[in-house]
């Protein structure tokens, strides 16, 4: 694997570079294979990303329609619930592009949560034509991070995290009273690329943890991503940056 971090100067910077490389990524996959598989965050920041994809230039680079679309979590509410992380990207981004209705595959909240995180690695496993042995490997996973470290619906100490078999499941969130639906490890591992954006001085002692600490996932979730077989992208701004011991670049090397 590879993990780089990039520090823009405000949130609109760290926005358009994520859409700028978001946009190659995406269109290199759809020449080398045909298609592509993106799944997106949900949360307060990627929501100027999902703008600006739905806008020249971003929106004229990709063949939208090769693209299958999936989310890294969602919360248990219905699709047209202000929470929803499906209703954010449908409203910012999905229904302004050229993407057929089939290729937008949402967590179906409206089950029960074992049953719609069963339904959700199904739906996985039948795009990527994939057997139960097999792990896909998307193109590109888009993850935001949380003040406590977490990534996707991997909250610190919740047994998701040690989940080494299944690709989505339905993981209990004591500190939210709250269940999630979540890709595990096992499918964030196998990215070709993923991609973290975060921004904030909210943020900055957990960005530094991330990428400074000693990996501890079960304290820290965002370390689960320096064992990602693929690309691992870092964009920040500096207020999310502020506290690191480091710039632009490599990684910092953890043990």
């Amino acid at each position: 694997m590879t993990c780089r971090l990039e520090i823009l100067r405000d949130e609109r910077c760290a926005a358009e570079r994520a859409a700028s490389l978001l946009t190659a990524t995406l269109a290199a996959a759809i020449r080398e294979r045909g298609w592509a598989s993106i799944a997106l965050a949900g949360g307060r920041t990627p929501r100027l990303l999902y703008e600006l994809l739905a806008h020249p230039p971003y929106r004229d680079a990709v063949a939208w329609e090769h693209v299958e679309w999936f989310w890294g979590d969602e919360r248990m509410v219905p699709p047209e619930h202000e929470e929803s992380n499906y209703r954010l990207a449908a409203e910012t981004l999905l229904a302004t592009l050229p993407v057929p209705p089939d290729h937008i595959h949402r967590v179906l909240t409206e089950l029960e949560p074992e049953e719609a995180a069963a339904a959700y690695e199904a739906t996985i496993r039948a795009v990527f034509e994939m057997s139960e042995d097999e792990v896909p490997h998307f193109d590109l996973i888009l993850l935001g991070m949380g003040q406590d470290g977490h990534i996707a619906s991997l909250f610190p100490h919740t047994p998701a995290l040690e989940e080494m078999r299944r690709l989505v499941v339905a993981n209990p969130v004591p500190q939210l009273s709250a269940t999630r639906i979540t890709m595990t490890p096992v499918l964030l591992q196998a990215a070709r690329s993923i991609m973290v954006l975060v921004t904030g001085s909210e943020k900055a002692q957990t960005i530094r943890r991330a990428l400074e600490d000693t990996l501890a996932p079960m304290e820290i979730p965002a370390h689960l991503l320096a064992r990602v077989q693929g690309d691992v992208l870092w964009i920040l701004d500096r207020a999310a940056a502020s506290q690191l011991s480091v710039g632009s670049g490599p990684c910092p090397k953890r043990h």
